[in-house]
């Protein structure tokens, strides 16, 4: 795939090689890099997966790492609600309203 300067992208940076990590962590942990994705918009002129790219970020840093995603999706979410909490806002809205019939 193909990028574009001004293009949403994601790099990822190696930040810890694995014999660079701390020992307490778990084994399994311990044989892999701890890894940083970023993302932000390409200032190379032009960029395919896997380079070495530059990104200025939202907050205006500007970061070097290898590209890995072109326009990047959020994947995150906060799993099932909770039934309980579904309605806590509605409530504290009446409550600060002062409707006590909560």
């Amino acid at each position: 795939m193909h990028a574009k300067k001004g293009d949403w992208v994601q790099i990822q940076q190696i930040l810890l090689k694995p014999e660079e990590r701390t020992a307490p962590l778990p084994e399994d942990t311990q044989k892999v890099p701890l890894m940083m994705r970023i993302k932000g918009f390409l200032i190379n002129e032009t960029a395919e997966i896997g380079q070495e790219v530059e990104i200025k970020t939202l907050t205006g840093r500007l970061v070097k790492g290898k590209l890995v995603a072109i326009n990047p999706k959020y994947e995150h979410d906060f799993g099932e609600p909770v039934p309980e909490l579904i309605t806590v806002g509605l409530e504290l809205r009446k409550i600060l309203e002062g409707d006590n019939n909560v």
